[in-house]
């Protein structure tokens, strides 16, 4: 059993809100000496919040942080670095126009220790001198860590670091953080894949809706355990979901996709979606999901792969493109969507106009009929309607659906719709959802609520590692599959 005198940190009761919006309410960590410990969660549990806090990005509302016995009350990235506690990030924190050597004079990084650090990870020819933006995302990875490691960190956090590294890299950097636990100090590591935990660490804890959940020691067959608290419910492999079964649409898909690839993250996706039918996608952070519908969107070049709309093949340069080819996105960020300061009526009503100049009061009076119905039949909350951006986050995402339920749409890409809104509005969205698909529409759904699948989607896909490993009918998506799947467990190379 650790004792107090052996914790380098310990984290307890940890709260924290945005406003209304609770992201932790009691979250707890402990790390001893020679000790490597996974923080696992779904999307959305509360460890990015958490991670921001231990490191002096975020102040809690409520809880403490003790590092090597001590009460601290870390402020910032800095204090938090000066106490011990060192980050690395799945994004790199380093300032692209300044070359290596700039970046390690911002934090007092020693270069004969950088440089050491650089050599055991593989990266002992990288120049000093060497242009940030230059370097590719891999060897920016590196560069964070060594950057840490030669700070002789305490506890360090390894938040996502491997994802996208090649296996070469990853086998060292589980080396590193492994030797690091065995010269005394600590690890906190980040990651979607069970493999690497098994390996490297030695406790889990679990984080489910900003609370934590249990521990478990890292031992054979403890998946099964870990999934189940991060699901908050003892696992039923004969539960379905209670929607039934829909019928199965023929003939010529809308989109077609066959081994897209697009940099950084995805390498594999294929799938088919056809006219009327909700295809969910499903995915942990960063596995590849983004890169997917900003490829399809016309915003991100593909890296190999094909596209095909109608049965006729489509490359897009611009997004210009595949709206052209009757591709619609909806972005996770409701801000991309609107125009934040044109009123609700004119937002949805913007497929209608051709050119940006004609917007102002419409004249169809079949037009204007249109949006009515559609602002009536979403509930819209109009009384702000002079400016969309004053209406709630949930409104503002009726307002983007809304567009499509009045003017129609032929391919929709939807990012999350339903990310950061109230169970009511959730509740409006889905059957809004399927009443398009009801309309002919062919919608691409990610998801990062698992219990959406069911609710909304004919068929999901799953995501791991940047390639399609499940395709799942709506019927057989309970969540302990998905969160399988999700987590690389039973996944299963393919698609439909």
């Amino acid at each position: 059993m650790t004792s107090d005198t052996d914790l380098l940190l310990d984290a307890r009761n940890v709260a924290k809100s945005f406003g209304a919006v609770r992201a932790l309410t009691d979250a707890s960590l402990t790390v001893a000496r020679g000790e490597v410990v996974a923080l696992m969660g779904a999307n959305g549990a509360g460890k990015s919040t958490f991670v921001k806090i231990l490191t002096g990005a975020l102040r809690p509302d409520a809880g403490h942080v003790k590092i090597r016995g001590q009460s601290a009350r870390v402020g910032s990235p800095a204090e938090a670095r000066r106490s011990g506690l060192v980050p690395v990030y799945q994004e790199p924190s380093l300032i692209p126009d300044l070359d290596v050597s700039d970046n390690l004079r911002l934090n007092d990084t020693p270069k004969d220790a950088f440089r050491r650090w650089m050599a055991e990870l593989g990266h002992e020819e990288l120049a000093l001198d060497a242009m940030i933006r230059d370097l590719p995302l891999a060897t920016l990875r590196i560069v964070d860590l060594a950057r840490a490691l030669a700070s002789e960190p305490d506890v360090l956090l390894l938040d996502e670091l491997t994802a996208a590294l090649p296996t070469d890299l990853v086998e060292r950097v589980l080396k590193v953080a492994r030797a690091q636990a065995d010269a005394g100090r600590g690890v906190i590591y980040i990651s979607h894949r069970f493999a690497e935990i098994a390996e490297l660490c030695d406790r889990a804890t679990v984080l489910r809706d900003g609370r934590s959940v249990g521990e478990a020691r890292i031992e054979p067959g403890v998946e099964e355990r870990v999934v189940e608290m991060m699901l908050g419910a003892k696992i039923d492999l004969g539960r379905r979901a209670a929607e039934t079964a829909r019928p199965k649409p023929a003939g010529q898909p809308r989109l077609r996709v066959e081994h897209l690839a697009a940099a950084p993250k995805l390498r594999d996706a294929s799938f088919t979606l056809h006219p009327g039918e909700v295809l969910g996608v499903v995915a942990l952070e960063g596995q590849g999901q983004d890169e997917l519908f900003e490829a399809l969107a016309g915003f991100r070049k593909p890296a190999g792969g094909t596209i095909e709309v109608d049965g006729a093949p489509v490359r897009f340069g611009h997004p210009a493109d595949a709206i052209a080819a009757g591709l619609t996105f909806v972005p996770g960020n409701r801000a991309e969507a609107l125009f934040r300061e044109r009123s609700v009526r004119e937002n949805i009503a913007m497929p209608f106009s051709a050119r940006l100049a004609a917007w102002g009061p419409l004249k169809a009076r079949h037009e204007r009929a249109r949006v009515a119905e559609a602002v009536e039949r979403l509930q819209i909350d109009t009384r702000a309607q002079a400016e969309v951006q004053r209406l709630s986050g949930g409104n503002q995402q009726k307002v983007t659906i809304g567009r499509w339920l009045a003017h129609g749409v032929k391919t929709l890409l939807l990012f999350d719709p339903t990310r950061g809104i109230d169970v009511r509005t959730k509740r409006q969205i889905y059957p809004l959802v399927r009443e398009l698909a009801g309309q002919g529409a062919a919608i691409l759904y990610y998801t990062s609520e698992l219990d959406e699948v069911p609710l909304a989607c004919d068929r999901a896909i799953v995501i791991f590692n940047g390639r399609v490993v499940d395709t799942i009918e709506a019927t057989e998506a309970d969540e302990a599959r998905l969160m399988r799947a999700a987590y690389g467990l039973t996944a299963r190379e393919g698609a439909a």
